[in-house]
């Protein structure tokens, strides 16, 4: 009896031992239908998988006020916020840009399209191209259509050459997911170019959690060609980056290599300038604290919550401040109050550092416009001088743009922002001084603060005759830049 029971048992365990390995290695979820490789519809994938989309959908909903301090953008009290009425320096350094005539916080993720449409058409001026992470079907309809037929075709004509019902679909599903929801991807052209220019293949699923934000979130060139007319799909400026080290310095050696990266001309200089545009990732994986300890963009954006006995990956895409700081709690200790100080004492510092990296570039911005007024009615002008100056001014604009195109108001990574601004002070104190010397040669005295005349650039704006709003402009938390620059210098 004694043998027969141990026989049972051991032929239990083998029976076992047998189901184990040949069972997945980790447990499945139970499909309940099958998602094709070309599958667009977020609707289709949420017969599939309904508590993702339920989850994705709310997107769309505005998140309760007062949660972010210097990213309100979608919130329920529906003011769109005018960046350039937050920072009035950049109505003076984007004029003659889409940028300078209409520049919102932005919506998210549900309407990345849409406030595309409803945005002054300037902004869209490019065409088609501007469509290039703003939906799932730009690689498709580049690799079809080309660049005469799609880039470059009039903004609303290449919206209308999409799918009707979901022509204002923004990122999606199939943007991030194979059918597979075990399986990340990346399915744009851009960044998959710009992972082969850091020479980074196959990266673990961790970094994939950051890499499909980084699809999006990333600056990038529209290239031009040298009558500043669309050349090509968007591109990323990496080719002096390696993985974890995707500088601004090597960013703005790729910017001034060449006239394809030169997009607009800036009408109070006459300069032809480069662009950035969000570059969350890049800031992020510079040696930022929380890339180095292998927090993924998801790890705080999309923080695993739990929907009745399901635990799943929230597609809720926000600011950790306007949900609550739960992600934060996945590793955090501390009470809400205790972060929540913390984020603004880290955005605090970098806005004031904006504001004065801002406008001593917006001063040095007037001061060549009063120069070229000089130049043109005769005076000589140092061409060395003159070159310095310039050379300067450009490292100081771009720096600026970096940090404030950002969404982050430096948080991603507090001390390389912190750099940059710091380096931006200095490049832009360079150029002053010189530009100072080239007027004083002129003989001109430009005085001791330079009018820089805001009004003119940020009233009566565009189609729809946008004006400054006062309310919304971000005061130096710390009550210094009164000190640099008058309220009547600034001229609002």
């Amino acid at each position: 009896m004694k043998q027969k029971a141990l026989f049972l048992s051991a032929s239990l365990l083998v029976v076992l031992f047998l189901w184990y390995g040949c069972s997945p290695s980790k447990p499945e979820p139970f499909l309940t239908g099958e998602i094709g490789p070309k599958e667009y519809d977020p609707e289709v994938w949420g017969k599939v998988y309904p508590l993702h989309y339920e989850s994705w959908l709310k997107t769309k909903t505005p998140k309760p006020a007062g949660k972010s301090k210097y990213k309100k953008g979608w919130d329920d009290d529906l003011i769109v916020y005018d960046k350039l009425s937050e920072f009035p320096f950049l109505g003076l350094l984007y004029n003659g840009w889409g940028f300078g005539i209409e520049y919102n916080e932005p919506r998210g993720h549900y309407y990345a399209v849409t406030d595309q449409l409803e945005i002054d058409p300037s902004r869209v001026a490019p065409g088609g191209v501007c469509l290039g992470c703003k939906t799932p079907f730009h690689r498709e309809m580049s690799e079809t259509h080309g660049l005469d037929n799609y880039l470059k075709k009039p903004f609303r004509e290449a919206v209308a050459m999409l799918p009707e019902k979901l022509q204002e679909l923004g990122p999606a599903c199939y943007d991030c997911h194979l059918p597979d929801p075990m399986s990340l991807t990346t399915k744009k052209a851009h960044l998959e170019n710009g992972l082969l220019a850091i020479a980074k293949r196959e990266p673990s699923r961790q970094e994939l959690r950051s890499l499909a934000c980084a699809q999006c979130h990333v600056t990038y060139i529209v290239p031009r060609d040298e009558q500043m007319k669309v050349a090509g799909d968007i591109l990323l400026p990496w080719r002096n980056g390696t993985w974890g080290d995707i500088a601004i310095e090597g960013i703005i050696e790729d910017l001034l290599s060449d006239y394809s990266r030169l997009e607009w001309t800036q009408k109070v200089t006459g300069f032809k300038m480069p662009f950035i545009r969000h570059p969350e990732f890049e800031l992020f994986s510079k040696a930022s604290v929380h890339f180095k300890a292998g927090v993924a963009c998801a790890d705080c954006h999309m923080p695993f919550t739990r929907t009745g006995s399901y635990k799943i990956s929230d597609h809720d895409v926000t600011s950790p401040l306007k949900a609550d700081l739960r992600a934060c709690a996945q590793c955090h200790t501390q009470s809400k109050e205790w972060l929540t100080e913390r984020i603004h004492h880290t955005q605090d510092r970098t806005a004031s550092l904006i504001l004065r990296a801002g406008y001593g570039t917006a001063t040095c911005a007037k001061l060549f416009e009063a120069l070229h007024a000089a130049r043109d009615g005769g005076a000589a002008v140092d061409q060395a001088l003159y070159d310095a100056a310039k050379d300067n001014y450009m490292q100081a604009f771009l720096r600026v743009v970096f940090i404030n195109a950002e969404n982050s108001t430096g948080f991603h990574n507090p001390a390389e922002a912190g750099r940059v601004l710091g380096d931006a002070i200095a490049f832009a104190g360079r150029s002053e001084g010189l530009l100072r010397q080239l007027l004083a040669g002129a003989g001109l005295d430009p005085g001791l603060e330079v009018a820089l005349e805001l009004g003119n650039y940020l009233n009566n704006r565009g189609e729809a005759g946008l004006n400054f709003k006062p309310e919304q402009e971000f005061p130096d938390p710390f009550g210094n830049q009164q000190h640099f620059l008058s309220d009547e210098a600034k001229g609002l």
